[in-house]
């Protein structure tokens, strides 16, 4: 299951894929990176596993053809019904806190005795 692998071997396992999407469609590192607008060294960081900038990951998807997966990647959020009743077309901002804070409450570290 992909939950159980560390954040390097999910690295390696995007690069393999990436890799193979590259070879399938039978052009080199050089001609990707032109293509997608990102230097050769990227490429090859990114197929041997290792972490590279997010803008430069959507740059590699887009040249690939595989931008229009990135709703697997993060879906769009489903709201509850009731959510959708309370906000009435309004879109949140920020979230709120757990348990609201009183006038009157001090604030602590919580390692007091």
């Amino acid at each position: 299951m992909t939950n159980d692998l560390s954040d390097e071997a999910l690295l390696r396992q995007l690069g393999e894929r990436l890799l193979q999407y590259r070879l399938n469609r039978n052009i080199t590192q050089a001609a990707l990176a032109k293509e997608a607008g990102v230097s050769a060294r990227t490429i090859n960081r990114v197929e041997r596993g290792h972490s590279i900038q997010v803008s430069n990951f959507i740059r590699l998807l887009r040249s690939l053809g595989l931008l229009g997966n990135m709703h697997a990647l993060v879906p769009e959020p489903a709201l509850s019904p009731i959510q959708q009743i309370k906000r009435q077309g309004q879109n949140r901002k920020r979230a709120s806190s757990a348990v609201p804070a009183r006038e009157n409450d001090i604030w602590a570290w919580g390692d007091e005795e």
